[in-house]
């Protein structure tokens, strides 16, 4: 588990610097189109992108804490850090989003002195194309070692990548017709609206975890079946789960022969820990109640 847990640590670390460079590189190119090419969309669109930053930043400084093993002060690990982190990609996600539609409602119907030049188109070109990639590289990567901040972090690359678009459309139709510059005010505002929908995909998972949400029945269905299968396990009955980070934190009751030794039935516990440890669907930690199977069925039929 400690290898595992290191393995992600390395490739989340891995994906968000990668991704950071991307992020300082493309914020520089669209900054200076936008000043050159006279495009106040691009460089709203800069600093996009430049928000991008904090979140890489949060998820860097996020990875050392949750990979961290369990201590005194916390028992139980660090992994809700991660949590703590995707909801505040999730955070950040929705105020660049209300902060792009403000001012695209604001600016809306302000006049444009001057009409963007090619600079500009080409930057905003360059920028979707780089983000859409590093969205689907990212997302990919999140998903393989099952991290909600790796995710989460990708879809804020596909969002630098939707601004992009009107910015695009904008500069495009201002380049044929400065009175058509309107056009990128509208688009900012449309995307924004998806951009938060796709803030409340993030937070949703993080906001049902912090409620102590259990795994789906599915999950718990295969708990109970690696657990019963397990030699010695008469009967398998109250399993409780909570996603913790990536995985789940399981406690359940499994009833043995009442009169076999305490050494057998502890083995017997051990072994269903392990189990589900080592096949259970992301199972971080197991807690096994031992009850007597004779006692229990007489409690059962009373």
């Amino acid at each position: 588990m400690d290898n595992r847990k290191q393995y992600e640590a390395i490739v989340a670390k891995k994906c968000t610097w990668f991704g950071m460079i991307i992020n300082i590189l493309l914020t520089g190119l669209k900054f200076v189109a936008g000043v050159f090419g006279h495009s106040q969309a691009m460089i709203a669109d800069a600093i996009h992108s430049f928000s991008d930053l904090t979140t890489d930043i949060a998820v860097l400084v996020g990875i050392k804490y949750w990979a961290s093993p369990a201590d005194e002060d916390h028992p139980y690990g660090h992994a809700r850090i991660e949590s703590i982190v995707t909801a505040f990609i999730g955070v950040a996600l929705f105020v660049v989003a209300f902060g792009i539609a403000y001012n695209g409602i604001k600016t809306a119907f302000e006049p444009d002195i001057k009409s963007p030049e090619a600079i500009a188109l080409i930057a905003a070109f360059i920028s979707i194309i780089t983000k859409e990639w590093l969205y689907h590289w990212t997302v990919k990567k999140g998903k393989e070692i099952d991290s909600s901040s790796v995710v989460a972090n990708a879809w804020h690359h596909r969002s630098d990548a939707l601004s992009s678009i009107p910015a695009l459309i904008a500069v495009a139709l201002a380049m044929v017709h400065p009175a058509l510059a309107f056009f990128d005010h509208i688009g900012a505002i449309v995307v924004s609206i998806f951009i938060i929908k796709v803030s409340w995909d993030i937070l949703k998972p993080v906001i049902m975890e912090l409620s102590d949400r259990g795994a789906p029945q599915s999950q718990v269905n295969s708990i109970d079946e690696i657990a019963i299968n397990v030699a010695g396990v008469k009967e398998v009955h109250s399993i409780r789960s909570r996603r913790v980070g990536s995985g789940y934190f399981v406690d359940l009751h499994v009833l043995v022969d009442g009169n076999m030794s305490v050494q057998d039935g502890h083995d017997i516990a051990r072994t269903v820990k392990h189990e589900l440890l080592d096949k259970g669907p992301k199972v971080l930690d197991v807690i096994v109640h031992l009850e007597p199977y004779q006692t229990s069925s007489k409690k059962n039929n009373t």
